[in-house]
């Protein structure tokens, strides 16, 4: 009974407590936002609407009457950078490194910022002494991450092992990719100047990383062939079905070379028709199909076009179809045939490209690295109609 009286008498005292804090806490909020300069304010309210142009104008006002609002200068300078007005972010983090108020962690994030202006304007060389400054640094791993990015814009490829392998997460699938690929870049680079050991070694390189890498392989095949050992050569790229059978295709040129100078063509258009069967592609059909026309006639190319079509219906291989039967046509079916393909040509251009799988960027030509958003082996040598169609 003396407890349940105790606790009727507290009551009372706890909800003045209580009111006395939260009076407190709301004449401290007041407060700290009536220091605020009002266009501040102003400037996070068209933030929050996206208006960009209007949120700038308000924060340059801010801070012309506070210039020590610090974190509002860093977010200026990203406001500038995001809209493509590099020089001017370039001045805010310029003049946010010399200060003497700033703090080192201040200083530090100061300088990761100018960095990325300096890479955002294309200053490479500006940007990479920054992050360069900021290794060893708590933003270490960022300065790695932005330095790999550089020297990959600069083709600077023994530079981007170096930091791929100073990376945190190296051992992770993308990685051995990107490495993989950073030296058959050096590997190519060494096999055009007949660097044939040098060649080798990067090769191996890239095979300890991954593997299963195609690319590899390719270039491999491409060494032994550089050296007259043409059987070898064919043994090495007919390795690329087991790693990754969309790449044939690549490959099936360079096969085709190799049977012709060991005058084995028929054997390798063999090699190509099993492949073809096992692994649909336009870019093999287009091999097989120059192969055949040349070897054994337009009629053979023409049943072979219909029996993959018919396989495969597709925009590409109807096109293809119709440029074999031009071939072996009579001569007065021969322009209504040419109408016909001129028309279908006209709707292939827009699927004749490949696509990058990871931002969907569309090129006429094959990459190993997309242009638009930097990934590696993302552009696989399937044409845009093969996507609509894959299972």
């Amino acid at each position: 009974m003396d407890i349940e009286l105790w606790w009727f008498l507290a009551l009372p005292l706890f909800f003045a407590l209580g009111w006395l804090a939260a009076r407190i806490d709301i004449r401290q909020v007041v407060h700290e936002s009536r220091a605020l300069p009002r266009s501040y304010l102003s400037g996070l309210n068209f933030l929050l609407n996206e208006q960009q142009d209007k949120a700038i104008d308000a924060f340059i006002e801010a801070v012309k009457i506070d210039p020590h609002t610090i974190e509002l200068h860093f977010a200026l300078g990203s406001l500038f950078r995001r809209r493509g007005e590099t020089d001017r972010a370039i001045r805010m983090h310029l003049n946010l490194v010399d200060r003497e108020d700033m703090s080192e962690e201040q200083r530090m994030q100061a300088l990761a910022e100018l960095g990325q202006d300096y890479l955002k304007a294309g200053l490479l060389d500006r940007a990479e002494a920054v992050f360069v400054q900021l290794r060893a640094s708590r933003l270490n791993d960022v300065a790695m991450r932005y330095l790999l990015e550089i020297y990959q814009q600069e083709k600077d490829w023994a530079k981007a092992v170096e930091a791929a392998k100073a990376l945190p997460d190296h051992e992770s699938v993308m990685w051995r990719k990107e490495v993989a690929n950073f030296y058959c870049e050096l590997a190519t680079s060494a096999l055009a100047s007949s660097k044939f050991e040098e060649t080798q070694k990067y090769l191996d390189e890239a095979f300890s990383i991954n593997r299963r890498c195609v690319r590899a392989s390719l270039v491999l095949g491409d060494l032994v062939a550089a050296q007259g050992r043409h059987e070898e050569a064919i043994e090495v790229w007919k390795r690329v079905e087991s790693q990754d059978p969309i790449y044939l295709a690549l490959v099936a040129e360079r096969i085709m070379d190799a049977h012709a100078k060991l005058g084995r063509v028929e054997q390798g258009q063999t090699l190509l028709r099993s492949w073809l069967e096992r692994h649909p592609s336009l870019d093999l059909l287009d091999e097989v199909f120059h192969w055949e026309l040349e070897k054994r006639g337009s009629r053979a190319a023409y049943d072979l076009v219909r029996e993959e079509l018919r396989r495969n219906p597709t925009l590409l291989g109807l096109d293809k179809l119709l440029e074999a039967a031009l071939l072996h046509a009579p001569s007065e079916q021969r322009g209504d045939i040419e109408l016909v393909k001129q028309l279908i040509h006209g709707h292939t251009r827009r699927v004749a490209r490949y696509r990058c799988a990871e931002c969907g960027f569309k090129a006429r030509q094959f990459q190993w690295r997309c242009p638009a958003c930097g990934g590696w082996e993302t552009y696989p040598p399937r044409r845009t109609e093969e996507y609509d169609l894959a299972p």
